[in-house]
């Protein structure tokens, strides 16, 4: 689909750096925004609008919102609003490195870059427990109905609205599991990748069924691992043509539905939860024409 920012739809990533933004000067934000639409490639560096931003321009993308903020059966969720986001993926950290930078100056002074984020590729699309991500990807045109913006308008049409996680994962407490207990956490066999029915309610897999919601939550997952010192976990990053499916899957995660909180909390919790919209494309540069530039 020649309309969608080719970087959400690109099936393999090697390596990855996550670019989040603050508004420093209102004023400065048309001008910076036309600079990187101008000066980037939409097949490496994929970019998100977040409310903020949309709100200082007057202008309105329907759907976009902040994601709220959680508790509820012991675990805390926090929201974290970003103004803008950008995902610059590659297979050399050394330039992406100075991408990062040109992006950084580019947006100057209108951004101001809050956090950086560096991910990559483990053991063919694993996350840092060992386990498969990303199983049930739809594919094709699927995932295109899944994750792009259709019949709309033509400012609109083959935009994207995306989720950014940063999961911290507790490993002393995954690697203090049996197998058969991490394998009941996620509701897969390690060693084979395989789903097995014996799993408990409150398997990730079982929590999480994108084919079980009504209507069905599919969306189109590119998380990968991120690590800094000993620390590390999932970069998340779900696109969809809205966010109602996430946001229907965390609330099954969560236990809202039946009380059954997803396994998952017990060894990693999301550090960070923003959202974004991500323009359509237009011969190759973003269209930028829903806030009248």
């Amino acid at each position: 689909m020649q309309s969608v920012q080719p970087g959400i739809l690109a099936e393999e990533t090697r390596l990855a750096r996550y670019l989040l933004f603050s508004i420093h000067s209102v004023a400065d934000i048309p001008t910076a925004l036309q600079a990187l639409q101008a000066n980037i490639d939409t097949h490496t560096t994929v970019v998100g609008l977040g409310q903020s931003l949309i709100t200082s321009m007057d202008e309105n993308i329907p759907g976009l919102r902040v994601l709220p903020a959680h508790s509820v059966n012991g675990i805390d969720i926090p929201s974290t609003p970003v103004a803008l986001w950008c995902w610059l993926r590659g297979n050399d950290r050394g330039e992406i490195f100075h991408r990062s930078r040109f992006i950084e100056n580019l947006l100057m002074p209108a951004f101001m870059l809050d956090d950086v984020v560096d991910s990559f590729q483990f053991d063919n699309n694993h996350d840092l427990t060992g386990y498969e991500d990303g199983t049930e990807n739809p594919e094709g045109e699927a995932a295109i109905n899944a994750a792009v913006v259709q019949s709309r308008g033509d400012s609109l049409d083959g935009s994207s609205f995306v989720v950014f996680q940063q999961w911290l994962h507790d490993f002393d407490v995954f690697d203090d599991m049996t197998t058969a207990e991490q394998d009941d956490c996620i509701g897969r066999h390690i060693h084979d990748n395989e789903e097995f029915d014996e799993a408990p309610e409150s398997a990730h897999v079982k929590r999480s069924a994108q084919e079980s919601f009504d209507p069905e939550a599919f969306l189109l997952r590119r998380s990968m691992p991120w690590a800094d010192g000993s620390n590390g976990g999932l970069a998340f990053v779900a696109f969809g043509h809205s966010l109602d499916a996430f946001e229907s899957i965390l609330n099954r995660m969560l236990g809202n539905e039946d009380g059954i909180s997803d396994a998952l909390f017990d060894f990693t919790r999301p550090i960070s939860n923003a959202c974004f919209w991500c323009p359509p494309v237009e011969n190759g540069r973003l269209n930028l024409s829903a806030l009248g530039l």
